[in-house]
């Protein structure tokens, strides 16, 4: 009977204390789980001063949740560069210059088109002021690509034309983010589906 008692109370010693260790590792386990969560919400909460030193609540939020909106930017940044000209060698040159930092080789081959075919003489010779207006962008985030419906504004001398212009591309999403290129987007395989005139206004010479 004593060896008998003694097997059970080092049975129950032994119970006890596996038990003990298992619920003593889920405490911790729990306590370090919801620790985290908390750091790691807390690192998205960061207070900003304003100009009058006032301290206001800002929080992180996820690059994915404003990506589409980031991608319309993009797009609607590179046409504004490429198709917002004015009658200025030095400008022209600087235009492109920035908008070949958003696309890929495609950008350099229709503005060397362009080039060739006179299009930049044209606007120097004319004293043409280009601008474009954004109708729609559409975009399919599955696919990456994208659909650009614009209207774009010549206005020279002696008449104002208003085309219009749809041009279709992918996106490439990139690592890092630069001076130059903001979103992190690349534009790729981008032509141009439709560039017609819609207007042509005639002035008056006198």
């Amino acid at each position: 009977m004593i060896i008998k008692n003694i097997e059970a109370k080092v049975r129950l010693a032994t119970f006890l204390s596996a038990g003990s260790f298992i619920l003593t590792a889920l405490i911790v386990l729990m306590v370090s789980f919801f620790a985290y969560r908390q750091v790691s919400d807390a690192r998205k909460t960061v207070y900003v001063l304003d100009a009058n030193s006032v301290p206001l609540l800002a929080r992180q939020t996820s690059v994915q949740l404003n990506r589409a909106a980031e991608y319309r930017s993009h797009i609607n940044l590179f046409h504004g560069l490429f198709f917002s000209l004015t009658p200025d060698d030095k400008y022209i040159e600087y235009q492109m210059k920035r908008a070949m930092y958003l696309i890929d080789e495609s950008g350099a081959l229709q503005y060397n088109n362009l080039k060739e075919k006179g299009f930049f003489n044209s606007i120097l010779s004319s004293s043409a002021v280009l601008t474009i207006q954004t109708d729609s962008i559409v975009i399919d985030e599955a696919k990456m690509y994208f659909r650009y419906y614009g209207r774009q504004k010549i206005d020279r001398r002696s008449s104002t034309i208003i085309r219009s212009l749809v041009t279709e591309g992918y996106l490439k999403d990139l690592e890092t983010r630069s001076d130059n290129n903001p979103h992190a987007v690349l534009i790729t395989r981008w032509k141009t589906l439709e560039n017609k005139d819609l207007e042509n206004v005639q002035k008056n010479s006198f």
